[in-house]
């Protein structure tokens, strides 16, 4: 029997509206039930493409004896990340805080109250490896709520006050930061890059475009010819042909996955998210404007290509993401993440004639036993398996095949369509068919401004049409709607869906004939009326509960996303010259400011925000 996520429209609270746990969605009622039954809140925070999500809710919210334990002592909410993204930032506070990690799925428990006591994110159903079982955590923590309630509920309280705190600090008032911290955010990523690999740090290695896109920025501020723009470009041309040349990249149907699990940028986590196909398109056409590469070129199309072939709804919108998970066949009843993905050499040679077969695998790594180093796969679920990657350049398979590259350039391009053929018929992974307003806005620039520099109309003309939609299905008076699923979502947008739409209008402005900058101005001022704190010099967002704000959230780290604070520092400095508004460029140096300390000590958090202040001091 179906619990109450079955009335909701978002694709992960529908994952389980089947489970025999007695699932709510995040709602004032539920934290009543709490307080009149005297019980605490679990708290589950994933999203629907999570492949951790889905491992929990196999071994423990699909089983029926676990889901007696949860629902006899607890009242179980489920919440999906990319909806509430206010609830779930709240309390990842909490579990780094309390762990030193954070990720989904989130699990924490409460007070009827809304105070986190104990928290982490993924629980085996028994211990396992060190972790402690999600059973044995739901019996204790049900003890001590009964055995020393007064001790649990003052820890509570602390953490509360403790996050509240930290989250409520004024920001100081300080100025400017000096122009050393352009050469100094140059040395800091130069200390943390791989010369050999390309990217920043070991494994796992995250895309992170904000930080190769102030790279190149900078090598225009310094000049690519001097010691510091030839580091900075170096250190972006590496990574973003290693990312495109790695398994991250799909070589078939375009696009990247989500991120690369060992420091080669082989194996990765296969899921697709929207917000990184966008944010990698304006790295690949920033690395085209500076080097005329038709390779970034050509990169830059896959991803346009996926949005939209693949992605793109049939209003126009953009799709959230696409699952890492899916059957192997259709006879299959286990999911595998990679399936859809990844190739048996077998599969190869039965599919391409011996030579191209031949010359596929070379070209693209391609084992008998599979591809994946023992690091890379350590639960050894893609044995056999091969995740496609460039092994080998175009010069050197003309020499093993003695041919001319040419032949060897028309071999592989057949090969790449018969293989994405086939795979189009295999079973499909899950897709998150919701719109997010704020990703969308991004994909909004991307192809707006792939539009204006390649003069492509059809990249033009989508990102119009997914501006349209938002207006007229999202943009209610003078409020913007955070998600769309065959209907307008009830929640208001976010910090993010304003300034990640505001930046996606001023590219489509500059491409399409039509005027887009009085909406962006528009949706400027409701950002600034809605969430401007001027005590934080900063936008804010305030989770409530009962109608009682839970704590202040600043924004303030570029991580998969862009932060919110950072991208309206640049759009507002945009938009102080596109509208001859000075106020505009007032409230991006107050934004630039209130970050002068983390730009000065942390820019690897913040490239974004040094971004842009790198504009804001050319312009001076």
């Amino acid at each position: 029997m179906p619990n109450a996520l079955a009335n909701e429209t978002s694709p992960y609270l529908l994952q389980h509206a089947e489970n025999p746990v007695n699932w709510e969605p995040w709602n004032d009622s539920a934290f009543e039930r709490a307080r009149n039954e005297d019980k605490l809140i679990f708290l589950s925070i994933g999203y629907s493409t999570c492949h951790w999500c889905h491992v929990m809710a196999h071994e423990s919210f699909e089983n029926e004896e676990i889901a007696k334990v949860l629902n006899h002592h607890f009242i179980c909410i489920k919440v999906d990340r990319e909806e509430q993204p206010d609830i779930d930032s709240a309390y990842m506070q909490f579990v780094q805080a309390s762990t030193g990690q954070g990720g989904w799925p989130m699990s924490v428990w409460l007070t009827p109250d809304g105070h986190p006591v104990f928290g982490g994110t993924y629980f085996p159903p028994a211990d396992r490896q060190g972790r402690p079982g999600f059973t044995r955590v739901c019996n204790e923590l049900a003890r001590v709520w009964r055995d020393e309630r007064d001790k649990v509920e003052l820890n509570g309280q602390k953490a509360m006050e403790h996050l509240r705190g930290h989250g409520e600090k004024e920001s100081p008032v300080r100025g400017l930061p000096g122009p050393k911290v352009f050469g100094d955010y140059i040395d800091t990523c130069e200390s943390m890059f791989d010369p050999t690999l390309g990217g920043f740090g070991g494994a796992p290695k995250f895309p992170r475009p904000v930080v190769v896109r102030c790279l190149m920025q900078l090598s225009d501020r310094f000049g690519i010819d001097t010691t510091e723009g030839k580091a900075a470009w170096d250190m972006s041309d590496r990574t973003l042909r290693a990312m495109a040349a790695g398994g991250m990249h799909d070589h078939l149907g375009g696009g990247f996955h989500r991120y690369s699990v060992d420091r080669y940028w082989h194996v990765p986590h296969y899921e697709k998210m929207l917000y990184d196909q966008a944010q990698l398109a304006m790295a690949y056409m920033d690395a085209w404007e500076i080097s005329s590469d038709p390779h970034f070129k050509s990169v830059t199309y896959g991803i346009f290509d996926y949005l939209l072939d693949t992605l793109r709804d049939e209003n126009g919108a953009i799709h959230a993401a696409e699952d890492a998970d899916s059957l192997p066949s259709f006879e299959s009843a286990q999911k595998r993440e990679g399936a859809y993905w990844t190739w048996t050499a077998d599969e190869i040679s039965n599919a391409l004639d011996p030579k191209d077969a031949a010359i596929f695998c070379a070209a693209f790594g391609l084992e008998i036993d599979g591809n994946a180093r023992p690091e890379s796969d350590p639960h050894g679920e893609l044995k056999g398996e091969n995740t496609l990657y460039h092994a080998s350049h175009h010069s050197d398979l003309a020499e093993t095949f003695d041919c001319d590259e040419q032949a060897i350039k028309e071999s592989l391009e057949q090969s790449i369509k018969t293989l994405r053929s086939i795979r189009e018929k295999r079973p499909a992974p899950h897709r998150d068919d919701k719109i997010v307003t704020a990703w969308n806005g991004l994909a909004i620039g991307a192809l707006a401004r792939g539009g204006r520099i390649f003069a492509d109309q059809r990249c033009t003309q989508a990102a119009a049409k997914i501006a349209n939609f938002i207006k007229d299905k999202m943009w209610k008076n003078k409020t913007l709607f955070r998600s769309f699923r065959k209907h307008c979502g009830t929640r208001e947008g976010f910090p993010a869906d304003y300034t990640y739409l505001i930046s996606g209008l001023i590219e489509l402005n500059e491409a399409d004939e039509e005027n887009w900058l009085e909406w962006a101005h528009e949706l400027q001022q409701t950002l600034d009326r809605l969430f401007w704190d001027a005590e934080q010099s900063g936008y804010i967002m305030t989770p409530s509960l009962s109608g009682v704000p839970i704590m202040t959230l600043r924004e303030d780290y570029d991580g998969a996303e862009p932060a919110s604070n950072h991208l309206a520092a640049e759009n507002l400095l945009k938009l102080t010259k596109l509208l001859s508004d000075n106020d505009y460029k007032l409230r991006a140096e107050s934004l630039i400011r209130a970050g002068s300390r983390l730009i000065e000590t942390q820019s690897f958090a913040g490239p974004l925000l040094l971004s842009a202040y790198d504009r804001l001091d050319r312009e001076l």
